[in-house]
């Protein structure tokens, strides 16, 4: 299974102190060379910054078509980390990209990328018995309180999904 994820994602999951979901539930995540630079150089990040570099399943992949990165840039005003997600999710055919932002998302959907995000792993894990109602609710108020932006639709829609 290829599993690519974007940089809010695990920036999220590290915030409420479970980015091991993506371990459990994939095994091996690939991050593109973009997102490990913004997670361990970015000063916003640097009390993530050691949770990365010491977690061995998130590895560190690099695209390959540089021309379809500049392409991608140019045409949706994506950043580095999401950029590369996309065209690395594209290049190796990626069973599933993790991203969060909608911009991101949208572009992913258009190229027949199947997408899911911070909420949808702690659903997949709250469906195979890894984390309960319960923790999850709590999650989503660590990541609002964390200004991780979350809408208030979208949180009642994934817990009506519970």
């Amino acid at each position: 299974m290829t599993i690519i994820s974007d940089t809010t994602p695990i920036i999220s999951l590290i915030k409420v102190n479970r980015l091991d979901l993506l371990q459990k539930l994939f095994g091996e995540v690939l991050i593109p060379e973009a997102v490990y630079r913004e997670l361990t150089t970015n000063v916003v990040f640097k009390n993530e910054a050691d949770i990365v570099k010491d977690s061995d399943f998130l590895k560190t992949s690099s695209v390959q078509n540089r021309k379809a990165l500049e392409v991608l840039q140019a045409a949706s005003g994506l950043d580095d980390g999401e950029s590369e997600a996309i065209i690395l999710a594209d290049e190796l055919h990626s069973d599933a990209l993790i991203i969060d932002e909608r911009k991101g998302r949208k572009v992913a959907q258009k190229l027949g990328i199947k997408i899911t995000g911070t909420i949808g792993i702690m659903l997949q894990a709250h469906a195979e018995n890894m984390i309960s109602s319960d923790e999850i609710k709590m999650y989503f108020d660590q990541l609002k309180n964390s200004n991780i932006r979350l809408s208030d639709s979208l949180i009642r829609e994934a817990l009506s999904l519970l």
